[in-house]
């Protein structure tokens, strides 16, 4: 299999970059974010590009990031929130081992807030996350190799279940 490790999914504020970094750690291998991607080439934030372009363009933009990356990387990869609603980012990702890092409402907002820096939720977050998540789960599920709860577990054990999931053995 050529391509990175592990590719995480998830909504946002799930965990994806801290959870990424402990299993890249602990496989000893790289760690790359397409949303850092992102933001290094077009010099700006998400939100800045949300906001100035609109969320097609911001799309348009990682999906090439997505696919670039899936390509270049061989270590962690983790994707941002709304990169599966792309589906030949679907399509790229299978055959990979996708992980979805999953968590219920009351703990996104807990996680998230009224964070300006989540475009997709300045109004009313509980009710945003709610319809982003029965917009985006199902299509979660299709790419994941395994399905990984982070409810109630700390960055370490949710580590751990994802490579108790995989099968796979620290470096």
């Amino acid at each position: 299999m050529t391509g990175p490790s592990i590719v995480l999914v998830g909504p946002m504020g799930v965990g994806k970059s801290t959870v990424g970094l402990l299993l890249a750690e602990r496989l000893g291998v790289a760690y790359r974010d397409t949303d850092d991607d992102i933001v290094a080439a077009e010099g700006r934030t998400i939100a800045e590009i949300f906001v100035d372009e609109g969320e097609p363009a911001f799309r348009a933009v990682e999906k090439r990031a997505v696919h670039r990356a899936l390509a270049e990387h061989d270590g962690v990869l983790a994707l941002g929130g709304g990169a599966i609603l792309d589906e030949d980012t679907r399509g790229l990702l299978a055959g990979h081992r996708v992980v979805y890092l999953s968590m219920d409402v009351e703990e996104a907002v807990r996680r998230t807030g009224l964070n300006v820096a989540r475009p997709l939720l300045a109004v009313n977050p509980r009710k945003q996350w709610r319809e982003l998540m029965e917009a985006r789960r199902h299509l979660y599920e299709e790419v994941a190799t395994a399905v990984v709860p982070t409810d109630g577990r700390t960055p370490e054990e949710v580590t751990q279940a994802a490579l108790d999931a995989l099968e796979l053995k620290e470096a």
